[in-house]
């Protein structure tokens, strides 16, 4: 397998699943402002709509958008929470996670990643959004558990850290969500994530 990603970018979120699963694969760096791989490929061949992430399997195959590469990685690699834990909804409590962290928490992140300029009342509007995402966010965590479903890392775990780190890049304090931010750092902790954060550039 070759994943196509940008260093902190919601590709990461694979890269880290790919790490914590020991799995054997390779990595491309994309530059999509640019459209060109790190090897000068254009990315446009691998997925016409431009963005990270895309992995290509043996056969040749491209399976792109983050929440269905993070479905099959978790299909792929049980060990993370599936339902072989003897919750058979949990299998979709993995997909309505994903899917609140896609349409939801990533979007909230947009405006501060869009290059615009904004006015201080939009941008006070930008944040109290993000800060009501973050809220919503903080209220899964109020389950129980180290992880978003109870004690076993799942996919959306890997996807939500990668999110909330983004915070450490436009000056957003988790400090209101003590929960969070401890959830946050529970999972930098991890091995698989450490060597990520290397694997990108992002960690000495």
């Amino acid at each position: 397998m070759k994943l196509f990603y940008k260093p902190g970018a919601c590709s990461m979120a694979a890269h880290l699943l790919l790490n914590e699963a020991g799995a054997t694969y390779s990595l491309e760096k994309v530059d999509t402002t640019e459209g060109l791989t790190e090897t000068g490929a254009t990315y446009a061949q691998t997925n016409p709509r431009g963005y990270v992430p895309a992995l290509r399997f043996e056969n040749g195959d491209v399976l792109t958008e983050n929440v269905a590469i993070l479905h099959w990685l978790g299909e792929q690699y049980p060990n993370f929470a599936t339902d072989t834990a003897g919750k058979p909804l949990d299998r979709f409590r993995v997909l309505e996670l994903l899917s609140f962290l896609s349409s939801e928490l990533h979007k909230g992140f947009s405006p501060f990643f869009s290059g615009k300029e904004f006015s201080e009342a939009e941008a006070a509007e930008n944040q109290a959004k993000l800060n009501t995402k973050l809220g919503q966010f903080d209220a899964l965590l109020a389950k129980g558990g180290d992880y978003l479903l109870g004690d076993t890392f799942s996919v959306a775990d890997a996807y939500a850290f990668v999110i909330l780190n983004w915070t450490n890049f436009i000056g957003v304090s988790l400090g209101d969500w003590p929960k969070m931010a401890a959830y946050v750092e529970r999972i930098r902790a991890r091995p698989a994530t450490l060597k990520t954060l290397q694997e990108e550039g992002l960690a000495a």
